[in-house]
């Protein structure tokens, strides 16, 4: 485990940095005038970004309220935290269940500066953050069992992480590493960008991963739907994030090119 109190990494805020970018598209304080200009300039490209980097993390609510109010979930295990904003995984948890405890992974500088905003918790549960590399699972677990149960059911979240993997089959074995160190009753949350679905996104973010910044790869759905075998996908299985158990009261969701699903292991 880290602690932000006492760590002082270095931040580049001289170039983008796709955390930022993201935390901009979101709303976010936590970004530079170089942050929002390159996110300006995909948005030139490709206005969608905005929806879908909202629609993402709308997602990943919906998914946390299920595993809480429904599936009885206590425990979070948060791979590829990004930066703090609205919403995040231990104010959602917390907020159904107080006792609810969460670890937060994440190797960003400017994220670990940020750690003590994820670090807060109600008196009940616990929030911690561990500094690890999501190409380092035995670190992460290690890392995760300071403060988890390991043996209790927990539910993996890997929100827009595995894109910065850029061989499938090396992402693939992560997620199983980290899955076979689950018990039964664990659950897996993921959600992707995806490809085969808008074609100006793919031209977007393809020229962004060609400009020298740190590349995200898109995925197919089927790559997508691939990190869950063996698992026990929870209806309606994988979808774009706007169609996974969408709010009753919200609009009729837009089809985007960013796929999620949640799935239990047996």
């Amino acid at each position: 485990m880290t602690d932000p109190a006492t760590t002082h990494p270095k931040i580049d805020t001289s170039v983008p940095h796709s955390a930022r970018i993201w935390n901009y598209w979101l709303g976010g304080k936590d970004n530079y005038p170089v942050d929002a200009e390159a996110g300006d300039a995909y948005t030139a490209v490709f206005p969608g970004i905005v929806t879908i980097a909202r629609s993402s993390r709308a997602f990943l609510r919906r998914n946390i309220t299920y595993l809480v109010a429904e599936a009885g979930v206590r425990q979070f295990l948060d791979v590829g935290t990004g930066l703090p904003t609205a919403d995040n995984t231990h104010e959602v948890a917390q907020r159904l269940a107080p006792e609810a405890r969460i670890v937060y992974v994440d190797n960003d500088p400017m994220v670990l500066a940020h750690a003590r905003a994820l670090l807060t918790s109600t008196p009940e549960g616990a929030t911690a953050y561990a500094d690890a590399d999501v190409l380092d699972p035995d670190r992460i677990l290690a890392a995760a069992a300071g403060t988890l149960d390991l043996t209790r059911p927990t539910a993996l979240v890997l929100s827009n992480i595995l894109g910065h993997i850029s061989d499938h089959e090396q992402a693939r074995s992560i997620v199983t590493r980290l899955m076979d160190a689950l018990p039964s009753g664990s659950y897996l949350s993921i959600n992707d960008g995806s490809r085969g679905v808008d074609p100006d996104f793919e031209r977007a973010q393809d020229a962004y991963n060609e400009s020298g910044a740190v590349p995200y790869n898109l995925r197919t759905v089927d790559q997508i739907t691939a990190f869950f075998d063996g698992l026990d996908l929870v209806d309606p299985g994988v979808v774009p994030v706007t169609h996974w158990r969408p709010d009753a009261a919200s609009p009729a969701p837009v089809l985007v090119g960013e796929h999620g699903g949640l799935a239990r292991k047996s």
